[in-house]
């Protein structure tokens, strides 16, 4: 290569390195990586910064920490303290159904009617039997008389009154047999009519006039709407501290409001797959409460601190909780910061974080009015 193909080179490789720092810099300069740098600010930061006057006629309410009860939750399902599968105990078939799902019966109601014509016909064959045998024992009693007349007369032998008192005895065994077959035979027609086991409320009814059941077979389920209970799994924690007999509040969600109950059993083995104990709670039975609703136990677990403001002092800003605090520095003004509360104890609310014990909050004079109005 001669001298001025080399300059040629060298021109071209400082202008492509003159370009490539060029479009850098553009870059660098359009992304804004040249600018000083201005820290951001929080957004409690920005929230603090805003001060103002103390509202004119607002009161002043000091952040105060108080004990307030710890509780935990477990979930469970009502169910009925006593439940009752009604089951059949022939193999026969449905003449009639008398209940529905949803329905009330009375103990000893007749719920279900199966065909009893073979039945019917056992007892009237027992009938006959205990009347055959009946009149065969009389017969036995009245020859028995006669022999032991003869016998005082001596014109009978003792055999022979022997042999009677024999046959009156096995006259009778035949008779109490034949009597014992027709208490069977009636057990037996008896359970051609199935009644309810007790009062309560029909919950699902298993059968349709026509269907042949089977000995076992449930045909109506029952519980008693009086008796429910909160089946609940409860963890290890929790479980230790309940007994049999202890008072628990019990919460269902449908009814929107808690009631009270009494731990009736704690099964003592818990479950390998979530290591929670079953825990059955009863107790009045409110309206409106039927079997398979949602409900919570809620276990007390002591006592903890937490803070609290009147719920007055709150104003929600966008996404955001705020209150009014009184500046330290400065006892005329008020900054506003941003607060996460948590659940209402009694009439206050707690604040979870973004407040301080003794810090003073502001509770507007309007928001003072409307709730003594309400």
């Amino acid at each position: 290569m001669d001298r001025s193909g080399v300059k040629q080179a060298v021109r071209w490789g400082i202008g492509g390195i003159a370009f490539i720092v060029g479009v850098a810099f553009l870059m660098l300069w359009l992304t804004g990586s040249l600018h000083p740098k201005i820290r951001p600010t929080t957004t409690t930061e920005r929230i603090e910064a805003f001060r103002r006057p103390l509202p004119a006629g607002a009161s002043v309410v000091t952040v105060a920490s108080v004990e307030v009860p710890v509780v935990e939750t477990a979930t469970g399902t009502i169910e009925s303290a006593y439940r009752s599968e009604v089951a059949s105990r022939l193999l026969a078939k449905v003449l009639e159904v008398r209940v529905s799902a949803g329905q009330k019966v009375r103990a000893g109601e007749t719920i279900v009617v199966l065909d009893d014509i073979d039945l019917r016909s056992r007892v009237g064959q027992a009938e006959a039997a205990v009347a055959q045998t009946d009149a065969a024992l009389g017969q036995a009693k009245l020859e028995l008389e006669r022999v032991d007349e003869a016998a005082r007369a001596g014109a009978a032998t003792a055999i022979e009154v022997d042999r009677i008192r024999s046959r009156m005895k096995e006259a009778d065994a035949n008779a109490e047999r034949a009597r014992r077959a027709l208490d069977e035979a009636m057990s037996i027609l008896s359970f051609a009519t199935i009644a309810s086991p007790m009062d309560g409320v029909v919950v699902d009814k298993r059968v349709q006039v026509g269907d042949t059941v089977a000995p076992g077979q449930a045909v109506a389920s029952i519980y008693d709407p009086t008796r429910m209970q909160l089946v609940a799994s409860v963890r290890e924690t929790m479980a230790s501290g309940l007994a049999v007999g202890r008072p628990i509040t019990v919460r269902v969600d449908a009814l929107g409001h808690a009631c009270e109950g009494t731990v009736c059993e704690i099964v003592p083995q818990a479950l390998a797959g979530s290591r929670s104990f079953q825990v059955k709670v009863t107790g009045p039975c409110p309206e409106g409460v039927y079997a398979g609703m949602f409900g919570r136990l809620i276990v007390p677990m002591g006592r903890e601190s937490a803070l609290t403001i009147p719920p007055a002092a709150v104003r929600r800003i966008g996404q955001l909780d705020v209150v009014d605090v009184v500046r330290s520095d400065d006892p005329t003004s008020v900054a506003r910061r941003a607060v996460r509360l948590g659940r209402t104890v009694g009439d206050m609310i707690e604040v979870l974080a973004g407040l301080s014990a003794g810090e003073q909050v502001v509770v507007p004079e309007a928001a003072r009015g409307e709730g003594a109005g309400s």
